[in-house]
């Protein structure tokens, strides 16, 4: 996420009431995620196993919650919760607006778009030219839908992301601030939930067709001409390249990236990256060659140990 305007260091250490280390002026962009960050952005983290991550990505100011050495042309912010600060960031720049009519004013929708009634549409969404939305359709604040789209009844764009500190007083939500965006000729089925970035964008590419039931986790870029078939969840930060094939009942971890064109069977369970160009499935899902052999295998089990049997019988 993009700051309206550019702020200094103190600025947004005033804002959050801590420390910094830096220069009072040092300028200060945006905030990101470590996956999304760019010069000038705020990332945040909080325990030492991620620290060097976080202090030699793009990010040019780290919130974190501990003095250590800052990196030459960077700066720190010195937090006792990186967490909490992080969202109060959020809460300032990107606070929620309640909606006040079913289709916000500031909503651009473009030509020849229908949007059927029931249908909710906020703030600053933006809608391209010969789409359709459906009935029941939920799209949150700052969607952008590309031209030729279809969204079928009851799926929701942009709801927040699956991202909870544990804390023992129970789960803290990481506040959403991101998009969701939808390129040309993208059809959506029924009762799907695509979630918006943490501060980035969930991305569907040109060209992709999504069945009904499917669940589309934050931040997660799925690439041009995909098909997804029904009840497939796919987690955040995934990457799935162009031309994937995903059947139905498939579940995909997250922070995972699968390869063009890779065919992925129903029911398959997905925990780590996947070449592209073959075919899985299985749980974990592998090389489905691999897999039959492995199941012919499993099938001769029997026979071989009722061959042993007879061998310890006649040696007897």
């Amino acid at each position: 996420m993009k700051f309206p305007q550019p702020h200094t260091l103190k600025d947004i250490a005033q804002l959050i009431d801590c420390t910094f280390i830096g220069d009072d002026h040092f300028p200060v962009l945006g905030m990101n995620e470590i996956h999304v960050v760019e010069p000038g952005d705020i990332v945040f983290v909080d325990h030492p196993k991620y620290y060097d991550k976080a202090l030699s990505s793009a990010a040019t100011i780290i919130l974190i919650n501990k003095e250590v050495a800052c990196p030459s042309g960077k700066a720190l912010l010195i937090s006792d919760d990186p967490f909490r600060d992080f969202n109060k960031l959020t809460n300032h720049f990107k606070p929620f607006k309640p909606a006040n009519s079913q289709i916000a004013s500031t909503a651009v929708i473009g030509s020849n778009t229908v949007v059927q009634p029931n249908s909710f549409i906020g703030h600053n969404v933006v809608i391209g030219d010969h789409c359709v939305i459906h009935s029941n359709v939920s799209i949150y604040d700052d969607i952008v839908i590309g031209n030729h789209v279809t969204i079928h009844a009851g799926s929701v764009l942009g709801s927040n992301a699956f991202y909870y500190k544990n804390r023992p007083e129970g789960y803290d939500r990481l506040k959403s601030s991101g998009r969701v965006v939808l390129e040309d000729h993208v059809d959506i089925g029924a009762g799907c939930t695509i979630d918006r970035g943490v501060t980035g964008d969930t991305t569907i590419k040109a060209g992709t067709k999504i069945d009904n039931l499917v669940q589309v986790g934050h931040d997660t870029v799925i690439g041009k001409k995909c098909l997804i078939a029904s009840q497939v969840g796919i987690a955040g930060c995934v990457v799935i390249e162009d031309e994937v094939t995903i059947w139905g009942q498939v579940g995909i971890a997250s922070a995972i990236t699968i390869g063009k064109k890779a065919v992925i069977s129903a029911k398959s369970g997905v925990s780590k990256s996947l070449e592209g160009g073959k075919s899985y499935f299985g749980i974990p899902a592998d090389d489905s060659r691999s897999k039959y052999k492995e199941m012919v295998s499993l099938k001769k089990i029997p026979e071989i140990l009722e061959k042993l049997k007879e061998q310890n019988i006649k040696q007897h």
